[in-house]
């Protein structure tokens, strides 16, 4: 649901949490009372309604200075809410917005504070399908989804050729990559180590779960069985030496995540001898161009009504224990955090 904007003299100060670093380099997180002073420069300012957890966030949350160099920081790399000024024509006061990507909750105040302050060429005006809410159970995560499915898609791959793999399937990603599979015709299989998520990955469309284990052991082979006609792989490492190793002539895996590992060793001959294809997906520096195209489709034609289902709602109280989690790898599905609770 939409926020009336907040009165100027409360717009002034605002609720953060603030990651501070401690003498003796321990990280601790803690609710504050900001100001709006204090947020970075930028041509738009923001009145941050939603925020989504990312694996991103716990690890600026945790101190991780590859993501985060500076702190006390406010970490939160998805947002959505509503413009309260901005120098952009494009943009007014009232104007529902989001943010993904960037610089956003890694080295600038992000969505884990009521305010942010941005340039104009960051954000996105809402899609007329989407709630705030709604925005941010997709946030990074299902916005990545999407792009894996449409590179895919724009690579030739069909329902009618096979099974689409799922890797990391019970998170954010995987989620709404079955999902969005499922309600676009293919015949989805999940692998997940998580045996509660089964029942929810079904409930998305997944014909089939399956172990993670089956997938993430070390093989030397080669090549193995043709099996998939394409793939969104989640997890890097041997899971995706294996999945480039068993597709289908001709196949294709979007690989977007490296939960098991960053690296993977494979040889040429699947790519030479079965013209597999490796497609490299990010969503943080895309042109904002795209980012507004993709959204309004999420929206739209490719709209989940399932959303609420891999949902939990949480506030700042809920907010350190949840991150914890995420970044222990125990997150089954979104967290959302209202930021007005």
């Amino acid at each position: 649901m939409n926020h009336q904007l907040r009165a100027d003299r409360q717009l002034q100060e605002f609720k953060a949490l603030q990651v501070s670093e401690g003498s003796e380099g321990e990280y601790n997180a803690v609710v504050v009372e900001r100001s709006v002073d204090d947020l970075p420069q930028g041509d738009t300012l923001i009145q941050v309604n939603y925020s989504s957890l990312n694996f991103k966030d716990a690890m600026s949350f945790s101190g991780n200075k590859a993501v985060t160099r500076q702190y006390p920081h406010t970490p939160g790399i998805d947002a959505a809410g509503t413009v309260v000024s901005s120098a952009d024509a494009g943009l007014s006061a009232g104007d529902e917005v989001l943010v993904i990507g960037y610089d956003l909750g890694m080295n600038t105040s992000g969505g884990f504070g009521q305010m942010i302050r941005v340039p104009s060429e960051w954000v996105v005006k809402l899609p007329s399908g989407l709630s705030q809410k709604e925005s941010m159970i997709l946030g990074t995560a299902g916005f990545t989804a999407a792009l894996c499915v449409e590179k895919l898609l724009l690579n030739g791959v069909q329902p009618s050729q096979g099974r689409v793999l799922v890797t990391g399937a019970s998170g954010g990603v995987g989620m709404i990559a079955v999902a969005l599979l499922s309600k676009l015709g293919f015949d989805v299989v999940a692998s997940t180590g998580k045996q509660e998520a089964h029942a929810r990955l079904t409930e998305l469309g997944a014909s089939e779960v399956v172990d993670r284990n089956v997938l993430g052991e070390e093989n030397t082979r080669p090549m193995l069985k043709e099996d998939w006609a394409a793939a969104v792989d989640v997890v890097g490492g041997d899971t995706l030496s294996n999945v480039i190793k068993s597709l289908r002539y001709g196949g294709s895996v979007a690989a977007c995540g490296l939960v098991q590992s960053p690296s993977f060793t494979t040889t040429v001959l699947p790519f030479i001898l079965r013209g597999v294809n490796l497609l490299g997906v990010d969503s943080v520096q895309l042109p904002i161009e795209t980012k507004r195209r993709l959204w309004n489709k999420l929206g739209a034609q490719w709209k989940l009504d399932q959303l609420e289902n891999i949902c939990t709602d949480i506030g700042f109280a809920e907010l350190d224990a949840s991150l914890a989690q995420v970044l222990k790898g125990g997150a089954n599905g979104r967290f959302v955090l209202d930021l007005n609770s």
